[in-house]
């Protein structure tokens, strides 16, 4: 339970620990469902930085595309459940799109996060739904720098695109799910960019991909007003996995916890290690990784 800090009405718990929803918090349940075409995950998708080669932001020259992965069912029961309970916490309704940028200017609907004592409170809840979510977490940053130099006429979010689809197979064919369709949300950006941005998907879908293999996925265009609670996780996920690329020396809260989540070699046993590379891809490689 949440503290009251109006003093007025106790706030609605983010989840409720009983015996029932911790399972569901701390595993996937076992469905008991009619064999459907469709693959038992959804795919939220956002992006941290412009993907544009000509305009390079030396403070954050880089773009990174982050796929927030969730088992349907754990997503419908508990995910979305606790946003909301969460924005009825801290506005009264559930009408606010949580976005990263507004949140950290605390602009718009977020200037109630001048105030430092709601501030923390916020960001402590908001970050507890995200550690207690379950959600395979897969990203690719792109070094613009780098690929401007290789070919400037390069797409960072069309390479960043292929690199996370090409994880995203790898951990559905590990779930025995590579045959079903799979639904990846991304959020509309203007008719010309979604357009291209389908364009792409579809070539990496039809073999353009390191496999050579067609993929079974499938792109939805999701409007800026639809309140989406995946595509807000995924909007808060992308900057962090950002930052601490650029400076991972520095202390970053919300990239440990998620690097919990990444994909990784080894299954759940090895959570928080080896997901470099893997779930957490960066373009050029490293040269402390592998290619793939």
């Amino acid at each position: 339970m949440t503290k009251n800090l109006s003093g007025v009405q106790q706030e609605l718990p983010l989840f409720e620990f009983d015996e029932s929803n911790v399972r569901k918090v701390g595993e996937e349940q076992a469905d008991v469902l009619i064999e459907s075409e469709f693959s038992k995950y959804i795919v939220y998708v956002d992006e941290s930085g412009d993907h544009s080669l000509q305009s390079i932001d030396e403070n954050y020259p880089i773009f990174v595309l982050a796929f927030c992965v969730f088992h349907k069912r754990h997503y419908s029961e508990v995910v979305v459940t606790a946003l909301e309970k969460f924005k009825f916490n801290h506005f009264g309704h559930d009408q606010v799109v949580l976005h990263e940028n507004e949140i950290r200017r605390r602009k718009n609907a977020f200037k109630i996060l001048n105030n430092r004592e709601l501030q923390a409170e916020f960001i402590n809840q908001l970050t507890e739904i995200i550690e207690f979510s379950n959600f395979i977490l897969i990203s690719a940053t792109i070094d613009k720098r780098e690929i401007k130099h290789l070919n400037p006429e390069d797409n960072a979010y069309h390479i960043a695109l292929g690199m996370c689809m090409e994880s995203l197979n790898e951990f559905l064919a590990e779930k025995g799910q590579r045959e079903k369709k799979t639904h990846i949300v991304v959020e509309c950006r203007g008719n010309k960019e979604d357009n291209e941005l389908e364009l792409e998907f579809r070539r990496i879908c039809d073999g353009k991909n390191y496999l050579n293999v067609p993929l079974p996925f499938e792109i939805i265009f999701s409007d800026k007003k639809v309140m989406s609670s995946g595509l807000q996780l995924a909007d808060l996920v992308a900057r962090p996995i950002g930052l601490h690329t650029l400076k991972p020396e520095q202390p970053n809260r919300a990239f440990d916890i998620l690097k919990e989540k990444f994909f990784c070699e080894g299954g759940r046993e090895k959570l928080g290690e080896g997901f470099k590379g893997i779930g957490m891809r960066i373009y050029p490689t490293p040269k402390s990784e592998k290619p793939r």
